[in-house]
């Protein structure tokens, strides 16, 4: 019941957030070309600042275990590279199938995967679940970069991919701060707190756009790519990781670990980055919010089958 009411305490706010978004747009107090406008600016200004903070606040004496870091860099490589070979067999436009691939590999993992694991075994795993997030999370957002410039507009040219990549303004953020964890450059309080505040504005206000775009009456006809897309991924690979981390001999915090990273809903950046990146934005955000609102149920069915069959 403590996992439950945490992953219920979890998704609370980002409700909060769509219904606020929501109800401005009712209101008429903004419009679809403002929150569009608003969530380019998430995604050029609020995102780079997020990664930079991110990899810039690296903790270089916190415990590390390498042989976990590895299997979750590997798990994450493995859905995507599974999934862009999956993928186009079941999905025909270009502009969904980027979004699909990136809703199977990447999770809200910091809003929901810390506090989950922290409750089951206790604040001593806060430094090794944090180093892991540290290589996992800048790891989704150069995936995402590479996945949706491969599917928008065609087929690009290697030379292409690489300079939008490269130019993407979530890797130029991430670059930056690992330059300067790298190079030990200490910034002052007074100007590294409002960089920090600003990057964690971008899961309110990235919410509060999805909020104010929200097109429930696409829901039906998006429902058969919803479903088996969030049956994949919240529990097809779920249960796949589970296994090969179980066969691999990890011990029960890495195992739950790992599933935890794959078990987790969509990242609420997923839909910023798919509506600014040529993706099928209406898809991204409702993939976004069924699978937060689904979580709740899996999330906790997992934890009571793993705890039921000691695996945990």
């Amino acid at each position: 019941m403590d996992s439950f009411l945490i992953a219920l305490n979890a998704v609370i706010p980002f409700f909060l957030y769509l219904v606020f978004g929501c109800l401005v747009r009712s209101v008429g107090l903004v419009d679809e070309p403002f929150l569009k406008k608003l969530n380019q600016m998430i995604f050029r200004c609020f995102f780079p600042l997020m990664m930079f903070c991110n990899l810039y606040s690296i903790d270089p004496n916190a415990h590390m275990e390498p042989q976990l870091i590895l299997a979750a860099v590997g798990s994450v490589l493995a859905v995507m590279g599974t999934a862009l070979l999956l993928v186009p067999r079941f999905v025909r436009e270009d502009a969904r199938r980027g979004v699909v691939v990136q809703a199977l590999y990447r999770s809200n993992a910091v809003l929901f995967m810390l506090p989950l694991v922290i409750n089951v075994y206790g604040e001593e795993v806060r430094a090794v679940t944090s180093m892991a997030l540290a290589f996992v999370i800048p790891l989704y957002n150069v995936l995402s970069v590479i996945v949706l410039e491969l599917y928008r507009g065609g087929r690009p040219k290697p030379k292409t991919l690489v300079r939008n990549v490269v130019t993407n303004p979530m890797i130029c953020g991430a670059a930056a701060g690992l330059v300067f964890f790298l190079l030990h450059i200490q910034l002052p309080a007074a100007v590294y707190k409002p960089l920090q505040q600003f990057g964690d504005l971008c899961t309110p206000l990235g919410m509060f756009v999805l909020g104010g775009t929200l097109k429930p009456a696409r829901l039906r006809g998006d429902l058969r790519c919803l479903c088996g897309t969030l049956a994949v991924k919240l529990l097809l690979i779920p249960a796949v990781v589970l296994a090969a981390a179980t066969a691999l001999g990890f011990s029960p915090f890495q195992r739950f670990l790992l599933v935890m990273f794959h078990a987790t809903p969509v990242a609420t950046a997923s839909f910023s980055m798919a509506q600014n990146m040529g993706g099928d934005g209406d898809l991204a955000g409702e993939l976004v919010v069924s699978s937060t609102i689904i979580s709740i149920v899996t999330l906790f069915l997992w934890i009571f089958l793993m705890s039921s069959l000691g695996l945990i």
